[in-house]
């Protein structure tokens, strides 16, 4: 059966668009510990329910805001339902019921006598009371709000959001200038109140014994976050696709700077909504690990992620172009540089900028060639960053070719070969070129937890590649 997109989910999605989301750090992420308690992971539930559809619905907003008519390519529009639908799955959970009694041992009181989360709290009170007294607070707060009707998890998101007493909003008086008008709504704090910010993380009490309601709420949250996963695997591969619609339509080979902006935005909310997913699957799933946290490694080795990215990469190129042997690589890198960091994240960038290097030393010195040059790749340990500078004398770039390296889409290869739904997937196995995204996207990467990209070429000579990789942990996402 095909899904379809009703009148009513659309408006509910532009809602939602009005809101900006909730940055995430990686320190945050890791809070939760090895053995996280069933009522912290209710908490992390509740924050997912309600963050992730703000942002996917920004996503499936600037889908249909396209310019140059890449909104209607099909596989555009496929992208686009492939978000609405998870939209609709995540915002028609039901909310769960929770008695006075375990609400109190969920939101205990800090220090300050408040209520840690309060907002939260008093939020699933608002969405149980809402069923069955409408005209009462939660109706009021709809009001104050401006927000439509209903009384699923997604439809009070403002009440979950608010109290019912003082109607406390996260929501920022100062706009995010990276937002856009319909992703920012402005204050509408009550005389006294004062602003909160979500966390994903929070603290419950401890040493209870967590009643069944608790642990099926997660248990549903998390299936419903593996089967959203699992949908959007091929979102790289698919927007891509559309983007070759559009330039096949427009007989142009050049993307302009808006569909540029707009490419980033969206692969660095898909890292962002894949990290998030990701984590708690992982946290909720997975068995204990020495050094892991969900996803994240608390003590990871950068001489042995390279070392892995490294081989990977030489194999590929051998397998590529027939060789016997691929460039020699020297690493230079102190054995005990550890730092908290995602893995999966590190391998891909060095692997793509490595898979880069060797390719440029082939294609100079030819196939045949009996000796290469090696590539270096060189690790530096600073207060702020673990920098890795990844150096090779395959020729390098003309200067005004630089800015290209950085578009999508855009490749030396002659032949382009489709871009498979596996792209981004640390298991796949990637040809040496082709596709144009190995650095815009090892780049968003990068800058996802704080970090950066750069490249500094010579001409004549070779190309130096600088990975920054933030490792103070408190840098938080870069939402637009």
């Amino acid at each position: 059966m095909v899904w379809r997109m009703s009148k009513e989910l659309q408006m509910k999605i532009y809602r939602y668009s009005e809101f900006p989301a909730n940055g995430v750090s990686l320190r945050q992420m890791v809070q939760f510990g090895h053995k996280p308690c069933a009522g912290t992971l209710f908490r992390a539930s509740q924050f997912i329910v309600e963050e992730l559809p703000i942002r996917l619905a920004h996503r499936v907003r600037e889908l249909e805001e396209l310019p140059e008519g890449l909104s209607e390519m099909p596989s555009i529009k496929k992208v686009k339902n492939w978000y609405s639908q998870s939209f609709e799955e995540l915002t028609s959970l039901p909310t769960p019921v929770i008695s006075p009694e375990l609400k109190k041992l969920l939101y205990p009181p800090r220090g300050n006598g408040t209520s840690n989360g309060s907002n939260n709290n008093n939020g699933i009170n608002n969405a149980n009371n809402s069923t069955t007294n409408n005209t009462s607070s939660a109706a009021s707060i709809r009001q104050k709000l401006k927000y439509g009707e209903g009384n699923k998890n997604g439809d009070n998101y403002r009440s979950i959001r608010s109290s019912s007493t003082d109607a406390n909003l996260d929501i920022p008086s100062t706009k995010n200038p990276a937002l856009k008008e319909h992703q920012f709504m402005a204050s509408h704090h009550q005389k006294g109140s004062s602003p909160t910010n979500r966390r994903y993380f929070a603290v419950v009490t401890p040493g209870t014994n967590w009643p069944p309601e608790i642990l099926e709420y997660n248990r549903l949250v998390t299936q419903t976050l593996q089967k959203i996963k699992k949908r959007h695997d091929a979102t790289v591969a698919t927007t891509a696709q559309g983007v070759n619609e559009w330039k096949a339509e427009q007989k142009s080979q050049n993307v302009d700077s808006s569909i540029q902006s707009f490419l980033d935005r969206f692969y660095m909310s898909r890292i962002g909504i894949r990290m998030l997913i990701g984590q708690h699957i992982a946290i909720n799933t997975e068995p204990n690990r020495d050094d892991y946290v969900g996803v994240i490694c608390t003590n990871t080795n950068v001489r042995e992620i390279a070392q892995d990215a490294i081989d990977s990469a030489r194999f590929i190129c051998e397998d590529w172009y027939g060789l016997f042997e691929a460039p020699k690589i020297e690493i230079i890198c102190k054995p005990d540089i550890h730092f908290m960091y995602v893995p999966g994240h590190l391998s891909h960038m060095i692997f793509e900028i490595v898979k880069n290097s060797l390719r440029a030393v082939v294609e100079t010195h030819g196939p045949d060639s009996d000796h290469f040059p090696a590539v270096k790749v060189i690790v530096a340990e600073g207060n702020e960053d673990i920098t890795i500078k990844i150096s090779d004398e395959g020729g390098g770039i003309a200067r005004s070719a630089i800015p290209l390296v950085w578009t999508y889409m855009y490749t030396t290869v002659e032949s382009t070969p489709p871009l498979e739904p596996d792209f981004d997937k640390s298991d796949f196995k990637a040809p040496m070129a082709g596709f144009g995204y190995g650095l815009p996207i090892s780049r968003l990467y990068a800058r996802y937890f704080g970090g950066d990209l750069k490249l500094i070429s010579m001409e004549g000579y070779g190309t130096d590649v600088y990975l920054h990789l933030n490792r103070l942990s408190s840098s938080s996402e870069p939402l637009q």
